[in-house]
């Protein structure tokens, strides 16, 4: 989209013509993916849920394959990151047609110290969706709730 600009302060141009034109110049049918890059790479998103024994982390990266993954664990900072690379090459007596394309992605958490059994952590991909289990250590475990009897 361009600037455009009006003569008298008014919304409405002075010539007509350029009201057609400015309408079709626009970008208003446009539904292509305008939160992607010109690669399709993006940043997954990322839910993170917290329960007694552990945090879970699901991470949305549909069409990828496990292994294309790679996590890692450096003192405290849990990096998830991707990349693929797909390239396509079709050929015929009048031309040579190659494509290729290249993703990748990296997320980064910082866990909390004395909270987490990095030992532990198990990660986990089906249906696009990449699993991770992180459990707590026994003493960041919260106790059961205990009810008080009133005397």
């Amino acid at each position: 989209m361009s600037i455009v600009k009006r003569n008298n302060g008014s919304l409405l141009p002075a010539n007509p013509r350029t009201l057609f034109d400015d309408f079709f110049s626009r970008e208003l049918f446009n539904w292509g993916n305008n939160n992607y890059s010109s690669t399709l790479s993006t940043i997954p998103s990322v839910n993170i849920s917290e329960n007694e024994h552990s945090f879970d982390v699901e991470l949305a990266a549909p069409g990828m394959e496990k292994q294309d993954f790679e996590i890692s664990l450096e003192g405290n900072l849990l990096t998830i990151s991707s990349s693929k690379k797909n390239e396509m090459e079709e050929k015929n007596e009048k031309y040579t047609r190659r494509e290729f394309s290249y993703q990748s992605f990296q997320r980064s958490f910082e866990l909390a110290k004395n909270v987490v059994d990095e030992e532990h952590i198990e990660a986990k991909y089906e249906n696009g969706v990449l699993k991770l289990t992180i459990p707590k250590t026994e003493d960041a475990k919260k106790p059961a709730r205990r009810v008080i009897d009133i005397q």
